[in-house]
């Protein structure tokens, strides 16, 4: 069984592979060596936008991938947070026992999980899940897991077996007028900053918040910081 700090080694094996299959076998294997029966890992989508075409693997899981809620509680935890987390088998609070994908697994009250989103490479957004009845990690070992994880997300992206777009995402321009926006310039100042009109301004913001399923403004701004489009 692994540890912690063997955990730490290992991720240093990312570096001589150059097959995505083989990464996503490490991530695996070295995640089921501390107990998870279930292992999936995943873009995750903007919003309207579907999961599947995001997914890079599931295996152990009871549904097809075609029945994954881009809406589960995980996937949703995975947008709000930085940090890799964990629910312990027999946690209630968590706002996680609603969710079909660990219910896949088993009886939720006695499924334990690890979570590692993926936000360090803007835009893209991803996360990794590993879970199982009775499944528990303490705290060291969580973290170590999350830098294990962004390791190997690191090496699927440098050598292009995961996309660094995702379907919905901004346009670059669609992009800089959110972003200035969420600085607090006005149209006029964000069409002399670029040299464009402010009905063209208007148009980006208007088509970025129909791509965020925003209905105004601030809900843009909101929405596009919250799924990695834009960094302030």
């Amino acid at each position: 069984m692994l540890t912690a700090s063997s955990m730490v080694a290992e991720s240093a094996r990312f570096r001589d592979m150059s097959d995505g299959t083989r990464v996503l076998d490490h991530i695996e294997q070295s995640l089921r060596a501390f107990g998870a029966t279930m292992f999936l890992a995943a873009g995750l989508p903007l919003p309207g936008q579907p999961l599947e075409p995001l997914l890079l693997r599931a295996t152990n899981a009871a549904s097809p991938p075609a029945c994954f809620d881009r809406n589960d509680p995980v996937f949703q935890a995975s947008l709000r947070r930085r940090n890799p987390f964990a629910r312990q088998p027999g946690e209630t609070d968590d706002g996680l026992g609603a969710s079909p994908l660990l219910g896949m697994v088993g009886p939720v009250e006695r499924v334990g999980m690890v979570c590692v989103p993926v936000h360090a490479f803007p835009p893209y957004q991803g996360c990794v899940v590993a879970a199982g009845l009775n499944f528990a990690v303490d705290p060291l070992a969580v973290l170590v897991i999350g830098y294990f994880c962004i390791e190997g997300f690191r090496r699927l992206l440098a050598i292009g077996d995961v996309a660094f777009d995702r379907p919905g995402d901004l346009s670059v321009r669609e992009r800089k007028v959110v972003e200035l926006s969420a600085k607090g310039k006005t149209a006029g100042d964000i069409a002399g900053d670029l040299n464009i009109s402010q009905r063209t301004v208007h148009a980006h913001l208007q088509n970025a918040s129909f791509k965020l399923r925003a209905s105004n403004k601030t809900q843009t701004v909101v929405e596009a910081l919250r799924y990695g489009q834009i960094e302030v």
